[in-house]
């Protein structure tokens, strides 16, 4: 039997929880229910926490992995049944979740897993500029592997159409030296390149500022680190979709709270649901957008 330990952390404004087995450890804060970091006993980080991260409030902290919800990205760029359902004037990115407070419902041993339930109750109704009512939760499952499933179940009395993501920020020894396996043959969106549609040649190499949305992207997807010969594998479900993102250089010098070579040890790879993958949820509707993360020995 695994045994866990539970500690309460406060990390600049916000509230944490540490969470440690014989195998992980864990950083989440109630903000945005937001995993700020995990490691595996003896190995290098799986996900990357800035060095420069702001704990600050109502801002997403520059780590783990970032709640967007209900819309992702620029909402202007969201298909227009997801820009409908806002109505305020200006649209902060990745969404409303991602920078309030969840609720903890509990923490639970479960076999060899200890799974931390969260719920955001303003979803149902109370969010601002966004009058609809979705039950909200996340769950997260820290055992040989690290699991989180997020759900959303309408309970209004009216459609909702949202897009969104698992936003995660991967721990790479040099992007430079890493490549994305599973993307081969994909169509995708450069969104740095006028938003035109290409298709993907190979495994994905860096070389410069990535920003791509991965259109009928695999279960599986995988980042090969050599330098730490290691293969972190995606496994996803509820998803169609991926964004594969690194700032690089100069994008990386604007970013406050990324240190201007930080771009070189961080990797995003975002399980989502954007572009012609979004969600529509009619009254009583469940979708669970999910994602298990776990990492091999190359």
């Amino acid at each position: 039997m695994a045994t866990f330990q539970v500690v309460t952390e406060q990390h600049g404004e916000l509230n944490c929880w540490r969470i440690s087995s014989d195998r992980a450890e864990l950083l989440i804060a109630q903000q945005g229910a937001q995993i700020l970091s995990y490691q595996r006993v003896g190995e290098p980080p799986l996900l990357w926490l800035s060095d420069q991260a702001i704990f600050g409030r109502g801002k997403s902290v520059r780590a783990g992995v970032p709640v967007c919800w209900p819309w992702f990205g620029n909402l202007q760029r969201n298909p227009q049944a997801v820009q409908a359902m806002y109505n305020g004037a200006q649209a902060p990115a990745h969404g409303l979740a991602r920078a309030r407070d969840w609720q903890l419902l509990g923490i639970e041993e479960v076999g060899q897993q200890l799974q931390i339930e969260f719920a955001l109750p303003e979803a149902q109704g109370q969010l601002p500029d966004w009058p609809h009512s979705v039950e909200l939760k996340l769950m997260v499952a820290l055992g040989a592997d690290l699991k989180l499933n997020l759900t959303s179940r309408n309970v209004g009395t009216a459609p909702v159409t949202i897009s969104q993501a698992l936003h995660s920020y991967f721990a790479v020894s040099d992007v430079r030296q890493a490549q994305v396996e599973g993307v081969e043959g994909l169509s995708y969106i450069e969104t740095l390149a006028d938003w035109q549609q290409r298709q993907q040649q190979g495994p994905l190499t860096f070389t410069g500022e990535t920003d791509r949305i991965y259109l009928g992207a695999p279960q599986t997807l995988s980042i090969v680190d050599p330098h730490w010969n290691r293969r972190i594998t995606l496994t996803s479900s509820g998803s169609r979709s991926a964004v594969i993102w690194n700032p690089w250089t100069e994008r990386a010098r604007e970013l406050p709270d990324m240190a201007d070579e930080g771009w070189q040890r961080m990797l995003c790879i975002e399980t989502a649901n954007v572009w012609d993958d979004l969600v529509e949820l009619k009254p009583g509707a469940t979708h669970s957008l999910g994602v298990v993360l776990a990492s091999e020995a190359l």
